[in-house]
């Protein structure tokens, strides 16, 4: 369960770390060590580090996990704080965060929503969001 864990987190990063986000929801579902989003993207772990299908990657040491966009996430018990000033709390299987957003597991499936607060029309105004499952 916690390699299940670990690989629906940082799929979770990595569909967030690389989207522009308005309105955003989706699923993540894994198979054996490879986890596939709703958008068509598909994310291999390899030890401690996640591979993903458009080129982004993600590497954990110890409790915390860095994107190689440079934005890092790290976790202190049920919460994990974004190095972009986003927290997220897990509550059972649900895990809420700070910017609105929420992600359910059901199994080997991750749903994640986050609502729609952005001015579209200010591209500065973006928010990556992890989650600590």
């Amino acid at each position: 369960m916690k390699k299940l864990n670990a690989i629906i987190l940082t799929s979770l990063l990595a569909i967030c770390c690389t989207t522009d986000i308005f309105a955003y929801s989706g699923s993540v579902t894994q198979y054996g060590n490879v986890a596939y989003d709703s958008n068509g993207n598909s994310y291999t772990t390899c030890g401690n580090t996640t591979y993903c299908s458009n080129g982004t990657s993600y590497t954990t040491y110890g409790n915390t996990t860095y994107c190689n966009d440079g934005t890092s996430y790290t976790t202190y018990g049920n919460t994990t704080y974004g190095s972009n000033g986003t927290s997220y709390s897990t509550y059972g299987n649900t895990t809420y965060g700070s910017d609105g957003s929420i992600a359910s597991a059901y199994g080997d499936t991750v749903y994640y929503d986050s609502p729609d607060s952005q001015n579209s029309d200010d591209p500065t105004n973006n928010y990556y969001y992890g989650y600590n499952f």
